[in-house]
């Protein structure tokens, strides 16, 4: 199977009236005003993955500010479970600073069949990674239901683009310290945490933690899969296109050209996935 890890979806209500959202979320104003900005819907995720051969994608909507468009788009990311089971994986976006509001919605979105909580977006919404009571009633819901946790990851040099954030290393490395039994996938490569993984303290914290790949195109030389996978093993890393940002079959001829074995190409592709999932 491939399995793509790290996509978006919007109600095509929001993609054809942006411009109304980009009055109410500063954030969301900050990544689409542009309108060639591409924003896909559920049947443009579905064209994209036949086209590209794709068996199914984890994907999830935005980080808004507002709990009511929240519950709006996740509740279109169920419809799109739904109509395309086994093809889409949703996972659920919540803002914790929502407080209860937000935990009874990632129950709701959890008992409808969510496999996850994120893309969490801390950067967009006004808190920290590292605000560990904030974060805590979210994360009993997690380990009641057995979610994965996906956060955007920042970088904390290079170069600035649109979206970066400040989820920079010691906000990622005090949540897993906080909750090290939680299933994290690290979205971006962690925002460089790999590297670490060489001190034993951050080894021992990041045992339940993946890398996904999104974006790669726009972060790192070739180079990053082949140092990561000796660095953490080829079994923690995802395909991650961040779909709609990029096409599918773009990531997957880079993945199979980056110096990784077959074997490796095949868990990276899917196989990793299929496991963390469940599919198996």
């Amino acid at each position: 199977m491939l399995i793509d890890f790290h996509t978006h979806l919007f109600p095509p209500g929001v993609r054809d009236h942006r411009e109304r959202y980009c009055e109410r979320d500063p954030w969301f104003n900050a990544l689409y005003s542009n309108p060639r900005t591409h924003m896909a819907t559920a049947e443009d995720l579905i064209a994209e993955m036949d086209r590209s051969g794709v068996d199914a994608s984890v994907t999830f909507s935005f980080g808004w500010t507002d709990p009511g468009l929240i519950e709006e788009t996740n509740s279109y990311v169920l419809d799109a479970m739904r109509r395309y089971p086994g093809r889409i994986y949703g996972m659920a976006v919540l803002s914790p600073l929502a407080g209860v509001r937000a935990v009874r919605e990632l129950e709701r979105c959890a008992t409808a069949g969510m496999i996850g909580l994120g893309e969490l977006m801390p950067h967009g919404q006004g808190y920290r990674l590292s605000d560990i009571d904030l974060l805590l009633p979210v994360m009993e819901v997690v380990r009641q239901y057995s979610l994965i946790v996906l956060s955007h990851c920042s970088e904390p040099i290079g170069h600035i683009y649109p979206g970066k954030g400040n989820v920079f290393l010691s906000d990622i490395v005090a949540f897993l310290t906080a909750f090290p039994d939680i299933k994290f996938v690290a979205a971006h490569w962690g925002g460089g945490l790999p590297f670490y993984t060489l001190m034993p303290e951050i080894q021992r914290i990041t045992a339940h933690v993946w890398y996904d790949t999104a974006a790669t195109v726009y972060l790192y030389s070739q180079r990053i899969f082949r140092v990561v996978a000796d660095l953490v093993g080829a079994d923690h890393i995802l395909f991650a296109s961040d779909y709609g940002l990029l096409g599918q079959q773009r990531i997957i001829d880079h993945i199979a050209q980056s110096g990784l074995n077959a074997n490796e190409v095949s868990m990276v592709l899917g196989g990793n996935a299929q496991q963390l999932l469940g599919l198996l």
